[in-house]
């Protein structure tokens, strides 16, 4: 069992950064890749960036692509998003997501592709 605990998410204003922290309880955790998951209100939970376990290859979804940074820290056990000009359509839930995928290099696209998801946390971005 793995449980994903969130920190960091908060209410700042476009342009601003963040950075969002996500803590695994897990002795394997470079066994696991990882990614972060937003869904706004009456939306569809989406991907955000992911991260194979052993941090060489990363994906990032469109809307995000320049402005935020997924990485990892396998000795913390601890996934991070850095967000930077932030915009007000970023605003959603920010979930973080574990998925035993059995290779070094694999990435989760799919929010079917994880086993094990954080509780969240609220990002909101005002103009």
């Amino acid at each position: 069992q793995v449980q994903l605990v969130e920190s960091g998410g908060g209410m700042v204003q476009a342009g601003d950064s963040l950075r969002l922290s996500c803590a695994a309880s897990v002795r394997t955790f470079n066994r696991y890749a990882m990614g972060w998951f937003r869904q706004a209100p009456g939306k569809e939970r989406v991907l955000v960036g992911a991260i194979s376990r052993s941090g060489g290859r990363t994906y990032y979804a469109n809307s995000v692509r320049g402005r935020f940074t997924i990485s990892r820290d396998n000795a913390k056990n601890t996934v991070y998003l850095q967000m930077n000009s932030l915009k007000p359509e970023d605003t959603a839930v920010y979930y973080c997501a574990a998925a035993a995928l059995g290779q070094d290099y694999g990435l989760g696209l799919f929010p079917s592709a994880y086993d094990y998801w954080g509780q969240g946390t609220q990002v909101t971005v005002s103009s």
